[in-house]
């Protein structure tokens, strides 16, 4: 199953009641296995958790903390970015040049990468006083 396959079957599980936005991610680890997340909303709306986050937990709860490629899909109009959270998130376990593909379920696609999505991030570097 192709990485746009998969984050598209995990986004029809969303949980998105109150803005019906749903969101899949899936996630390509560098030993090649894929995992999916979708975006679970909470009445308490930063309660939320969003696709990506999602995804990047179950590939950290797998034993994986790599990342290999990552795709988004999402009902609209254009394809839509990550958020800024999950845009750290990417950047923590993935380099700069891994490519990240947004995704309509009506078929536009946006190519980038995460140092595209986050430039300047802010990096395990920036933690180092030695």
């Amino acid at each position: 199953m192709s990485l746009k396959d998969a984050a598209a079957a995990v986004r029809e599980n969303a949980h998105a009641p109150y803005s019906n936005f749903k969101v899949g991610a899936a996630i390509r680890a560098t030993s090649g296995t894929v995992y999916v997340g979708c975006n679970v909303e909470n009445v308490a709306y930063p309660e939320g958790t969003c696709a990506e986050a999602g995804a990047i937990a179950a590939m950290v709860a797998s034993g994986e903390t790599e990342i290999a490629e990552v795709y988004v899909i999402a009902d609209s109009p254009s394809p839509v970015p990550p958020c800024g959270g999950c845009r750290q998130k990417l950047a923590e376990f993935g380099a700069g040049n891994v490519p990240v593909t947004l995704g309509t379920t009506d078929g536009p696609e946006q190519a980038t990468t995460i140092a595209d999505l986050l430039p300047g991030a802010f990096g395990v570097d920036h933690m180092d006083r030695s």
